[in-house]
């Protein structure tokens, strides 16, 4: 596919998928670093009483409420 016709099937919305080796597309940021906190008891209790609500582990619950925060943020 040349660029041009790339360009015009993207901005009009079509799939281009077919035209990318996606064997090599990578998340950016989206590698895990680990980071500790610490969290008084009371805290801890009412994530995991929530997660477990929710059917979820304490980490996720932590990771999506955090996210959410700062979607909020930047929007």
């Amino acid at each position: 596919m040349k660029a041009k016709k790339f360009d015009i099937d993207f901005d009009t919305g079509k799939d281009i998928t077919s035209a990318l080796d996606l064997t090599k597309a990578r998340r950016v940021k989206q590698a895990p670093k680990r980071v500790n906190v610490d969290f008084p008891t009371w805290m801890v209790d009412a994530l995991d009483k929530e997660a477990q609500r929710l059917g979820v582990t304490r980490q996720s619950i932590i990771k999506v409420w955090l996210a959410e925060r700062l979607e909020r943020q930047a929007g």
